[in-house]
């Protein structure tokens, strides 16, 4: 029963992070290549149907991780509060930039939330792969210090940063030099996300633009990945186990090498969607790849006096998690409803939507 909730929530976060992806990754491209305001209003039309309804994802995730994974929930929340609150006020500042850009029409009231809107997506992408890059490099559990724990087993708490801002460091902090570097892929990843989605949704003048800039910052995103995977072995010994005990697993790494490698095809693609699903691709592998390379470890320890929470060790009693499966199951239906609904209604290219015009 845990690996099935473990399979939904993993699922639940990949489908975010693909949906919300886009959006983040409009929001870059409207900060550093939209400087025309037709432009502007492409981007904003291509997310604004979408956009709100996508973020529900991470709300039911969260709630996903609350029922079926306490422990992990109580421990995270408190360990990572200073980033949780960060990213609660980057989205809250997307959002009314968004909504409040038209309200009124000022060439600096458009520029404030222009910025704001910019700003925050960019930040949101950095810190999403910041928070990945915790997960993977795990957490000081217990705040074990000379040998000793502190405090209760599944405790921690982490500062910003570290005076060493080093990733293997006793007192470690949220941000240093391993967890910059994934935050550096999320960037760029979703950016090249972005671009592909208003490529996909609009006849924007920018298209033509953007499937240079996919080219380009591919060649940067293929460096970047194969930095981390040779610097992960200093973070975490033995990182790819779990794939040569479980040889199937390598369907996921494949899966992230041909959405990479076929999206330096961007510029001969005849349909628009197509770059999108080869991003998605990256985007979905590597998340599974991830996943896969730490199971069952949902949040690793690097002390040897508390161990990791485990998909075992942290999810609620086999009662609860049994009877949560069925309002599981009317959740699933009608969300599957409502995206069939939202995405058959705005189907098509989006540049006549005219979101947030007054």
């Amino acid at each position: 029963m845990e690996l099935f909730w473990y399979i939904v929530l993993m699922s639940m976060l990949a489908i975010y992070v693909v949906l919300d992806g886009y959006d983040f990754g409009a929001g870059i491209v409207h900060l550093f290549f939209a400087k025309k305001e037709k432009d502007k209003k492409a981007i904003t039309n291509a997310i604004g149907p979408f956009w709100d309804a996508n973020e529900v994802w991470l709300i039911a995730s969260g709630g996903v991780l609350f029922f079926a994974f306490p422990t992990l929930y109580a421990s995270s929340f408190s360990g990572f509060y200073l980033p949780l609150i960060m990213i609660l006020w980057l989205l809250i500042f997307r959002a009314i930039g968004l909504e409040l850009r038209g309200q009124i029409h000022n060439r600096l009231w458009e520029a404030v939330w222009d910025k704001a809107f910019g700003i925050a997506s960019f930040l949101l992408a950095l810190f999403f792969g910041i928070a990945l890059g915790n997960v993977v490099r795990g957490v000081n559990l217990g705040m074990v210090e000379n040998g000793v724990s502190a405090h209760e087993a599944h405790y921690f708490f982490l500062p910003l940063w570290n005076p060493t801002f080093s990733p293997t460091a006793e007192h470690l902090g949220i941000i240093d030099w391993f967890t910059i570097l994934l935050g550096l892929v999320g960037v760029v990843t979703l950016t090249i996300h972005g671009a592909n989605w208003i490529i996909y949704k609009t006849n924007s003048d920018l298209n033509n633009i953007l499937r240079t800039v996919i080219f380009r910052l591919n060649f940067v995103l293929l460096a970047l990945v194969v930095l981390s995977l040779v610097v992960w072995h200093v973070i975490a010994p033995k990182p790819f186990h779990n794939f040569i005990e479980t040889p199937w697993l390598w369907i996921f790494p494949i899966l992230t090498l041909t959405g990479l490698f076929g999206l330096f095809l961007i510029r001969t693609f005849k349909k628009d969607g197509t770059g999108f699903i080869f991003s998605s691709l990256f985007i979905l592998g590597g998340f599974a790849s991830t996943a896969a390379s730490i199971f069952p470890k949902l949040l690793p320890s690097t002390n040897a006096v508390n161990p990791s929470l485990t998909v075992y060790n942290v999810a609620a009693d086999e009662y609860g998690l049994s009877v949560g499966i069925n309002w599981f199951i009317i959740a699933v239906i009608l969300l599957i409803a409502y995206i069939f609904i939202q995405y058959r209604v705005f189907k098509g290219k989006m540049d006549d939507i005219g979101y947030g015009e007054h």
